[in-house]
C-alpha cells in the first residue's frame, strides 16, 4: 500500500480538493483506496457527501480511543473508504499530550490493513502540530499543494523543515515526492517566475540526504476552474459533479502521473491549457479489464457515478469488503 500525506500548514491551497479528486480517479480506475480526514474542520467527510455532526465513528475514535481502523472506516463510494472527521478531533491533542508515543498511535492503527488496499491518502490540518505529526509519521510520501504566489513560498521552507525533523527523528522512510501547483494561470506572469524558483531550489537539493532531494513539481497544473469550488457543497467530486471540466481533465492527469502511467515529462508553457470556457475535453483512455493482471497499471476512465449505485456508508469494515469488492489484492 502506498501512503501519501497531503500537506501545507496554510490554508485554501486544494488539500482537500487534491485528495478526494486523486483518490476518487483512482477508485474509479480499480484501486482499493481509502482516505482519511485528520482535519477537525471535516471538509473532506464533507466534500464526499457525509454530515461530520451525525458520525460517530472516526478519526478521533482511533486517535484517542484505540478504536480499530477497520471497525471505523466507512464504504462512500466503490472502491473508496473514508476514514471521517468531526469537531471532537479538536480535542485530540490535548487529550494525548500526556500520551507516551502519541506522535505513531495513527501508523500503528493502519499496520494491520496494509494489505487491504493499494493506496492511502491522508488530508492533513493546516498547522503543524500532534494531528499532523502522525500524518507523517504513517506515511512514506508526501505531497504538497501550492499557490504558485510568493506568500506561499514563506511557508514551503519550514514545511520542508518539518519534513526533515520527522525523516530523521520518527520515520526515515517520509520523503517529499511532489509539489502540486493549484489555482495556476499560465496567462499571468508570476506562476511562471513562482514555478522557476521551486524548480531551482528543488534542483539544487538533488544528490543531497535532505528528505526532498527526490521532490519534484508535477508537471500538471491544476487550473482556475469555478467546478472545482462548487463540487464540494454537492458532496461530490469533481468526476460526480461536472466530469468534462478542465478540474476533472488535471486531476485525472495527477492521479495517473501518481500512479506511473503517464511519463513525468515537464510541459512547455505551450502545451499548458489556457481556453477561457470549462467546455473541452479529450477522449479517455481505454479502462484495464478485470482479467488484466494486476502488474498492468490500468488506465483511467472517469464516469460520472449515478446517486442510486453508490453504497450506502457502513461502519463494518469486514461487511463492506466481502459484500462490495472483488477478491483481495497481492500484498503491494
Amino acid at each position: 500500500m502506498r501512503k501519501i500525506a497531503v500537506l501545507n500548514q496554510k490554508g485554501g491551497v486544494g488539500k482537500t480538493t487534491t485528495v478526494a479528486n486523486i483518490a476518487a480517479a483512482l477508485a474509479v480506475a480499480g484501486l482499493r483506496v481509502v482516505v482519511i480526514d485528520m482535519d477537525p474542520q471535516a471538509h473532506l467527510t464533507i466534500h464526499l457527501g457525509l454530515e461530520p455532526e451525525t458520525i460517530e465513528a472516526g478519526t478521533y475514535k482511533v486517535l484517542t480511543q484505540s478504536s480499530k481502523f477497520e471497525g471505523e472506516v466507512l464504504l462512500v463510494r466503490p472502491n473508496l473508504w473514508l476514514l471521517p472527521a468531526n469537531i471532537n478531533l479538536v480535542g485530540a491533542e490535548s487529550e494525548l499530550v500526556s500520551v507516551v508515543g502519541r506522535e505513531t498511535i495513527l501508523r500503528e492503527a493502519i499496520e494491520k490493513v496494509e494489505d487491504k488496499f493499494d493506496y492511502l491518502f491522508i488530508d492533513c490540518a493546516p498547522s503543524l502540530g500532534l494531528l499532523t505529526l502522525n500524518a507523517l509519521a504513517a506515511t512514506d510520501e508526501v505531497l504538497i499543494p501550492l499557490q504558485p504566489y510568493f506568500l506561499a513560498l514563506q511557508g514551503l521552507g519550514k514545511l520542508l523543515q518539518t519534513v526533515e525533523l520527522v525523516n530523521k527523528r520518527i520515520n526515515p522512510n517520509l520523503k517529499v515526492k511532489w509539489i502540486l501547483l493549484c489555482m495556476f494561470d499560465s496567462r499571468a506572469s508570476l506562476p511562471g517566475e513562482v514555478k522557476a524558483d521551486i524548480n531551482q531550489f528543488l534542483n539544487n537539493a538533488r544528490g543531497s540526504n535532505c528528505a526532498w532531494a527526490d521532490a519534484q513539481i508535477l508537471p500538471v497544473h491544476i487550473r482556475r476552474n469555478i467546478k472545482l469550488a462548487e463540487a464540494p457543497s454537492y458532496g461530490k467530486t469533481i468526476f460526480e459533479y461536472e466530469q468534462n471540466c478542465h478540474g476533472a481533465e488535471d486531476y485525472k492527469k495527477a492521479a495517473e502521473l501518481i500512479h506511473g502511467i503517464a511519463e513525468p515529462v515537464m510541459p512547455s508553457e505551450s502545451n499548458i491549457v489556457t481556453a477561457e470556457t470549462d467546455s473541452e475535453t479529450d477522449s479517455p483512455p481505454p479502462v484495464t479489464t478485470a482479467e488484466e493482471p494486476r502488474t498492468q497499471q490500468p488506465q483511467i476512465e472517469i464516469k460520472q457515478i449515478p446517486q442510486s449505485n453508490r453504497p450506502t456508508p457502513t461502519p463494518e469494515f469486514e461487511q463492506t469488503t466481502t459484500a462490495q469488492n472483488p477478491p483481495e489484492p497481492q500484498q503491494q
